[in-house]
């Protein structure tokens, strides 16, 4: 099959990406606004009823004004699913980056990145090493971004265990939550990543976030139950909601390690999938 022109991948690309990211900021996923709604309903707080009122309002002037459901828009973390008849190059990165120029002047993000050191803002959430990106092949030429706001980032911890500590995994969740407190934007969403490296945990951890969060395994109930006892409560109130869900992704590990990673997402949790049509 012959792989189709440079200049279309491109300007699909960037179009796609402008699309997931005015998506992701302004709507919540379907399995996101289901968890919202019965963490509301279930509530037996007072405060945190009133603070669940305020999240489904404000989910509600989003959509219909058009406008980002948060004032932090995040920097962007961008997952690619390429088939095989799509080239591999540069041109995919440069393309992504437009598109993200091209969301942060029209939809408008907030202007996030800067430079670790001095602190130089890009203007348009490029820089380096952002966008984020991560590819992998797929059936479908597809762009995913994860908009990551920094509230919840900066909650995020990872520890190397040893294997023989498989069962303080609970301890350093709940520990992780419990120091977060209000700062992340209670009632939270959870994403765990066990095992790889040291860098892979913590990725399986953001991608985690990306996994339906209106079902989880016995496991993943069982650290959310945990996680609910603190009483954090939505944005640190008090109340019986701390977190909405708690979702896990596992990969092998060397014999002698146990990576841990914990990356806090706050109740909005923003994402969205757009297939790129060429």
């Amino acid at each position: 099959m012959q792989s189709p022109d440079p200049g279309r991948i491109h300007a699909a690309l960037a179009s796609a990406t402008l699309a997931a990211f005015r998506e992701a900021v302004i709507h919540l996923p379907v399995d996101v606004l289901k968890v919202i709604g019965n963490a509301a309903r279930a509530e037996t707080n007072p405060v945190a009823k009133a603070e669940f009122a305020n999240i489904l309002h404000n989910i509600k002037i989003a959509g219909e004004r058009g406008v980002p459901l948060c004032q932090d828009t995040g920097v962007p973390v961008v997952y690619l699913t390429i088939p095989s008849e799509v080239p591999f190059t540069r041109g995919l990165y440069d393309a992504v980056a437009e598109g993200v120029r091209r969301a942060t002047e029209e939809i408008p993000l907030r202007p996030n990145v800067v430079d670790p050191l001095t602190r130089h803002n890009s203007g348009d959430n490029n820089g380096a090493g952002m966008p984020a990106i991560h590819v992998r092949p797929g059936k479908k030429f597809t762009v995913t971004v994860l908009p990551k706001g920094a509230g919840a980032e900066n909650m995020s911890r990872t520890a190397m265990l040893l294997p023989s500590q498989k069962d303080q995994i609970e301890k350093f969740v709940i520990e992780t939550v419990y120091l977060a407190g209000s700062r992340p934007c209670p009632p939270i969403i959870i994403g765990v990543g066990i095992g790889g490296t040291f860098d892979g945990a913590a990725a399986l951890a953001k991608e985690a976030l990306l996994e339906p969060v209106d079902r989880m395994t016995d496991f993943e109930q069982s650290l959310l139950c945990a996680v609910n006892k603190l009483g954090i409560g939505p944005m640190g109130l008090g109340g019986d909601i701390t977190a909405l869900a708690v979702k896990v992704k596992t990969a092998g590990c060397h014999t002698a390690s146990l990576p841990v990673a914990v990356n806090i997402q706050c109740w909005a949790n923003r994402h969205a999938t757009v297939e790129v049509r060429l």
